[in-house]
């Protein structure tokens, strides 16, 4: 069971910045693809971001690319969302998720997921 827990979520301005992370409890890590997705008020779940094991692979929502960047250190069991020129309609639960398939955008393949964090961004 691989439990994942996010954090750096927070409050930021239109036009500024802010990174999530996840971090992983099992070793296993290291070749599970990983992925962001993110859940606004009143709105389905929906795919940010995803990376492959090896780190070598990444793809993007239309609505973030150019915008974030999905990142990890296997060495740390960690995954990374770096989010800038944030926008007010990004606001929204974030949540990191793990599969043993390869990158996918499908949140259905994504055998575990994380708790969710919180990020608000004022206009």
């Amino acid at each position: 069971q691989v439990q994942l827990v996010e954090s750096g979520g927070g409050l930021a301005q239109a036009g500024g910045s802010l990174r999530v992370s996840c971090a992983a409890s099992d070793r296993t890590f290291s070749s599970l693809t990983m992925g962001w997705f993110r859940q606004a008020p009143g709105k389905e779940r929906e795919f940010v971001a995803t990376i492959s094991w090896s780190g070598e692979y990444t793809y993007y929502a239309d609505s973030v690319k150019g915008r974030f960047t999905i990142s990890r250190d296997n060495a740390k069991n960690t995954v990374y969302l770096q989010m800038n020129s944030l926008e007010p309609e990004d606001t929204a639960v974030y949540y990191c998720a793990a599969t043993g398939t390869p990158i996918t955008t499908h949140s259905w393949q994504y055998r575990y997921w994380g708790q969710g964090t919180q990020v608000t961004v004022s206009s």
